[in-house]
């Protein structure tokens, strides 16, 4: 798990945002976990905060486009 968190924070682009909370809830069960040590749940909550940044941006990305498509409808 922890290697897909990894490569997701580096293909973040590529993942869609299904596929990102998914990883995002795995992150949150290890660092729950009872054998996750301080310094592991450290790296896990930078990667899941690379994770959250990707979402937020591909979200943003999205409601520009749709006020660009509003935009478009009302012109016409």
């Amino acid at each position: 798990m922890e290697r897909t968190a990894q490569n997701m924070a580096r293909k973040k682009d590529e993942a869609s945002i299904e596929e990102t909370f998914a990883v995002l809830e795995e992150i949150l069960e290890k660092m729950e976990g009872d054998d996750c040590s301080l310094e592991e749940s450290f790296r896990q909550y930078q990667t899941g905060m690379k994770l959250v940044k990707s979402c937020h941006d591909k979200i943003d990305k999205v409601e520009k486009q749709m006020i660009v498509l509003n935009g478009e409808e009302e012109e016409e």
